[in-house]
């Protein structure tokens, strides 16, 4: 999930903040770095995490609010009030499948917080189980993938051990996905292990082809008002992309650029850091998907 949200943004300043952005960028007037020549053709899509935006939608109305946004996909991050998590039933998930399947959205992960970096042997092993599970779930239910991260590393232990030890239990459940028909996707997340020449340490460490990383949309990524030479690190390994406020001052513009320019063929999801109420869903993602549309032309 991104770093340095304000959890404390107004129902009004999400909607002013978006449809003022909108109205800015279509002038030409956006913030974000402008491609020095015209981006390939799009062939990405817009989809949802339920971190934030959607926690306290149930399953249905989650379904309903994305398709009717023009939502193609959704990341099913645990604890939410969709309800899917490992402790559903065989029954149950037969159902959600069944759901999922007829709601005519392309894509589905799901969003864990399993994390590697701890220095309790017992703990990491822990969280490679609970990701395990999330894998059957997601084959269970059709998902694509499933997302895990680091979230930083312990002080008093050498860091390149750290980053080693994460990429060892990557290709662990990286194997376990495979086996599966999943993949893993780790979220370039927290503290440290953010660093883009970090997450590219922990994915060199990994090698396995079943895992690729979530680009998160960090300030860390910014370098002089650009993110091309942490993307030039990691563009190899993105499966996924996390968006947050498209009018924060985050180059996107370029960002969707760069995504474009290698022929990137998958998700950017929504992942704003305030709730919004299930009768604002709507109206706030159709604004969203606009701006999102005008910025990765």
């Amino acid at each position: 999930m991104p770093l340095d949200h304000d959890s404390r943004i107004t129902r009004r300043g999400l909607f002013s903040g978006v449809t003022g952005t909108v109205m800015l960028t279509m002038a030409g007037k956006d913030s974000a770095t402008s491609p020095t020549r015209p981006s390939p053709e799009r062939k990405m899509h817009l989809g949802l995490v339920t971190y934030n935006v959607a926690k306290d939608w149930s399953l249905d109305t989650l379904l309903k609010n994305a398709k009717e946004s023009g939502l193609e996909g959704i990341e099913f991050r645990t604890t939410h009030a969709h309800g899917v998590e490992p402790t559903l039933s065989q029954e149950a998930r037969k159902v959600i499948k069944e759901k999922l399947a007829a709601s005519g959205l392309k894509q589905f992960s799901l969003g864990t917080t399993c994390e590697f970096q701890s220095n309790d042997i017992n703990v990491v092993k822990q969280n490679v189980q609970t990701a395990s599970e999330f894998i059957k779930l997601a084959s269970d239910i059709g998902a694509r993938a499933v997302k895990v991260r680091p979230n930083g590393a312990p002080q008093g232990i050498p860091l390149e051990k750290t980053l080693e030890q994460i990429g060892t239990s990557l290709r662990e459940i990286g194997k376990a996905g495979s086996d599966s028909g999943v993949e893993i996707w780790m979220e370039v997340h927290g503290g440290l292990t953010q660093l883009a020449p970090n997450s590219k340490k922990i994915m060199d460490y990994c090698r396995h082809p079943n895992v690729g990383v979530t680009w998160n949309s960090n300030n860390t990524d910014v370098v002089n008002g650009s993110v091309k030479e942490n993307f030039e690190l990691l563009k190899s390994h993105i499966r996924c992309c996390h968006i947050t406020e498209l009018w924060s001052g985050y180059p996107y513009r370029e960002l969707f650029a760069l995504l474009n320019g290698i022929g990137y063929d998958r998700f950017t999801l929504c992942e704003v850091g305030s709730s919004i109420r299930a009768e604002d869903g709507i109206p706030f993602l159709k604004c969203y998907s606009g701006l999102w549309q005008e910025l990765s032309k």
